[in-house]
């Protein structure tokens, strides 16, 4: 019998450290590929390091070596989550995502149009983000809506997008896209909104809030996004693209307040922690939203965590894992970026 064995690229970031303890529960084999940037965190691998079915490499996704890797370990799948993902420091910096998010997955297409045809069974899960839509003032994206993004991280992610998607036409690699909703949950990177907000509240600190606060989201929880890609994975076509989502928008207005309140219930909160808004964001999207009916239909997925519950979960982790941010370097997660200079 084969061994169920799957590489994850950027496994030591947030979403991609989800995925490999829910793939090592499914009784996978992980190879997890990272090339230990600002947001990898050895800390989100603690709890299965030590896992015999699980192997850290460390390597970066333009390199040549993931060539041997694929040849040496033989996957079945590959989850390719390795991004760089802060829209702030695109716009600080839009050369490294062009360098991870473009040309990183060119250089996985390259490896995997020769491997996958020595290894028939293998597929390609490339990970995407609802941001390649752009605004969506009204309605919901479905998976024909046009691309229209943003900012150099989205641009980075569609041209990403457009890449797998020709290379399944040209050459027939077996791939599958998806796009995903704003995750939140354990192990978040606290230069995201969510994460921040619960650092600053324990932390007794300001709360900032771009613009009026007003810009709407569709959050999922991490583990509910993980399960998708399992599903997609295993039951979904070669190919398509898939939107995943939980079909719930909340302002960052409401995201603050509700973690003011939730919070208020777990500890003693400072004099310090109030809504502090501060200069928007360049180029802000106002609003995102997925129609995901595709996956529920097809593939019977849906999520499981609401959102109150979700918010709870995500807090009380960070809460009982005060030294994840001491894993951090604290600039990093405190210090405003993306101000156009």
């Amino acid at each position: 019998m084969t061994k169920k064995l799957i590489i994850v690229t950027g496994g030591l970031g947030f979403i991609g450290s989800n995925l490999i303890e829910l793939l090592l529960k499914r009784n996978y084999y992980v190879v997890n590929i990272d090339k230990v940037s600002y947001s990898s965190n050895f800390y989100n691998t603690k709890e299965f390091k030590d896992n015999k079915r699980y192997k850290f490499i460390k390597c970066d996704i333009n390199s040549k070596k993931v060539e041997s890797i694929f040849n040496k370990h033989k996957p079945i799948g590959i989850f390719n989550l390795a991004a760089e993902t802060h829209v702030d420091r695109s716009i600080d910096g839009p050369k490294i995502f062009i360098t991870s998010n473009i040309l990183g997955v060119f250089n996985i297409l390259e490896i995997f149009k020769k491997y996958y045809k020595k290894n028939l069974r293998s597929k390609l899960i490339h990970i995407s983000t609802d941001e390649v839509y752009g605004d969506i003032l009204t309605g919901r994206s479905d998976e024909n809506y046009s691309y229209r993004p943003s900012s150099p991280y989205a641009a980075s992610k569609a041209s990403s997008d457009h890449l797998v998607s020709s290379y399944v036409r040209t050459y027939g690699i077996p791939a599958i896209i998806t796009n995903c909703s704003n995750n939140y949950g354990p192990k978040q990177h606290p230069e995201k909104l969510i994460p921040k907000l619960i650092h600053n509240i324990i932390s007794n600190k300001k709360l900032p809030i771009y613009g009026k606060g007003t810009n709407s989201r569709e959050w999922i929880y991490v583990k509910d996004h993980c399960e998708a890609l399992i599903k997609i994975f295993e039951k979904g076509k070669i190919g398509n693209f898939y939107n995943i989502g939980s079909n719930k928008n909340k302002t960052n207005l409401e995201i603050c307040k509700g973690l003011i309140n939730i919070g208020k219930k777990n500890i003693k909160i400072g004099t310090n922690v109030k809504i502090e808004f501060v200069k928007d964001r360049p180029g802000h999207d106002i609003r995102y939203a997925l129609n995901s009916k595709k996956i529920i239909k097809e593939l019977n997925w849906k999520p499981k965590k609401s959102f109150s519950q979700g918010m709870e979960a995500t807090f009380n982790w960070y809460l009982n894992n005060l030294n994840y941010y001491t894993s951090l370097n604290t600039k990093n997660a405190t210090k405003r970026v993306g101000l156009k200079k």
